[in-house]
């Protein structure tokens, strides 16, 4: 069935981008022709339970039951204007308004379906030139900065924030300006330093290999802030390696590799006097759509490895592969942070470490927190949304 329909205006056209030109009824779902001569589909049940009326007016969230209609729902009529798409429905004497721009944004047509490859952009060791670097004082008081800093971090997943003041408490308030901070069995905050009786190779003099914090949380912490109050020491040079670079290359020429590092979990664990905590987690992680999300590594926090005998062996081999390619000096970035700078990093993807330092001479302290990814990319979206 199709409605018949006046052609827009020029000033409609330019002021809604796209236009229905023409709808027809099928099996199950409702074709739209729109003006750029693009079809989409729409599922009768998809459209009822996004009817603007099945969302609160206040909260924005689906208050809508979908076992009230059954699942061979179907327009009685359906027709449109310069704006809008208008459907009357065969169950509960209900009637739905479309947005035009709507239906254009949440089409799941082929034609219209969402891009869902990665926003990430790989790095190598030539990276050192190029980290984008960013003044605290803009970040704190302007929500511009602030939103293009964090949106290149979100890009690159390294990033680094100079002239931070002389305050312990620095780092944990430019942190803030994203969300809230997330608490590990270390505290709301760390300090790293040298201790005599440490809990954590971070907290020694010691080289500390690349890795990813905490695999050992059912979620890893997202993005790590490491505010430098001092870096006098002779060494300690801090090093990153971008995990979704070094993952890209493996992905590409050892599959097999790599589809056993992301198939099969391994043990992860820290304890002390007053924690156990254990988890297993594949070291590679892709999202719904095939995209490497985020590496999980940490060799000094690996556990005695439980895989099938069928696979023990072969698992071993691609476990040594990727750990060889993340010693690659090609991927390593090497430099030495000054008092007043804080590196941020997505620590799901990016590997950090340090070189050893001798802590007899000059101090070396930093202090640390971190903000998870969902609040990050919340405050990404909705920063987005206030400057557009």
């Amino acid at each position: 069935m199709e409605t018949p329909q006046a052609t827009p205006s020029l000033d409609v056209l330019v002021a809604n981008d796209y236009q229905i030109e023409s709808v027809a009824l099928i099996d199950r779902a409702i074709q739209i022709r729109w003006n750029d001569g693009v079809d989409s589909t729409y599922h009768y049940i998809w459209l009822r339970d996004n009817c603007p009326s099945a969302f609160h007016p206040q909260t924005g969230e689906r208050s809508f039951d979908l076992l009230s209609i059954s699942k061979d729902i179907q327009p009685l009529s359906a027709s449109f204007d310069e704006t809008k798409l208008t459907i009357e429905w065969s169950e509960q004497a209900h009637i739905s308004h479309f947005e035009q721009s709507w239906l254009r944004e949440f089409g799941y047509s082929s034609a219209l379906a969402k891009d869902h490859s990665s926003p990430y952009e790989s790095w190598d060791g030539t990276f050192i030139d190029h980290i984008p670097m960013y003044d605290q004082q803009s970040i704190m008081t302007s929500d511009s900065a602030l939103y293009e800093w964090m949106s290149a971090l979100d890009k690159y997943g390294l990033t680094i924030i100079d002239n931070m003041p002389d305050d312990s408490d620095a780092g944990v308030q430019t942190a803030m300006r994203v969300d809230y901070l997330r608490q590990t069995n270390f505290g709301m905050t760390f300090d790293v330093i040298s201790e005599k009786s440490p809990i954590n190779l971070a907290y020694t003099s010691l080289s500390l290999p690349l890795h990813t914090d905490l695999p050992n949380q059912e979620l890893p912490p997202g993005y790590q802030f490491l505010h430098f109050l001092s870096n006098e020491s002779i060494g300690g040079e801090s090093t990153f390696v971008d995990g979704l670079k070094v993952l890209e290359g493996l992905r590409e020429e050892q599959p097999e590799y790599f589809r056993l590092l992301a198939e099969y979990a391994i043990p992860f664990r820290f304890h002390d006097s007053a924690h156990d905590i254990r988890e297993h987690h594949p070291v590679i992680n892709l999202d719904n759509f095939g995209n490497i999300v985020e590496i999980k590594y940490n060799a000094h926090l690996a556990d005695v490895f439980d895989l099938p005998s069928d696979v023990m062996y072969d698992y071993y081999l691609a476990y040594r592969e990727l750990m060889a390619r993340l010693k690659d000096s090609r991927y390593k970035i090497e430099l030495k942070l000054a008092a007043g700078q804080m590196v941020v990093f997505d620590n799901r993807r990016v590997l950090h470490g340090r070189n050893a330092f001798d802590e007899n001479v000059g101090e070396r302290r930093l202090k640390g927190c971190y903000v998870d990814r969902s609040e990050f990319k919340s405050r990404l979206r909705t920063l987005e949304k206030q400057l557009a």
